[in-house]
């Protein structure tokens, strides 16, 4: 069963090694990253989305490569990426990321 997380990283400019850990994740996850400029907003205590803002169409460049899952390394897994804002000053930058099921084969032709 698929599983996503968002992460919210502020002030990103430029290109960012990123590292996130996060249980679900291991050496043979499928995983996806996304990322977008986040505009933040702020609701009500309850009932609200879990998203306390949204991710905003703009106009940088914000993208995500290179999007790696690791092993335990040492106690848990992770992804790896490299997180892109083209812009001119920092940006407020929401990822997602989304675990699948695991590869059903490596191949190596």
């Amino acid at each position: 069963m698929a599983q996503s997380i968002r992460v919210l990283y502020r002030g990103q400019q430029g290109t960012i090694r990123k590292n996130f850990n996060w249980p679900p994740i291991k050496l043979d996850s499928a995983v996806i990253v996304t990322a977008a400029e986040f505009t933040p907003h702020f609701s009500g205590p309850m009932g609200g989305p879990k998203t306390q803002g949204r991710p905003n169409l703009g106009a940088a460049n914000v993208y995500v490569t290179n999007a790696a899952p690791h092993g335990p390394e040492p106690d848990m897994g992770g992804v790896e990426f490299l997180l892109h804002v083209d812009w001119d000053s920092p940006l407020d930058v929401i990822v997602t990321i989304s675990v699948l099921d695991d590869i059903t084969e490596f191949f190596q032709p």
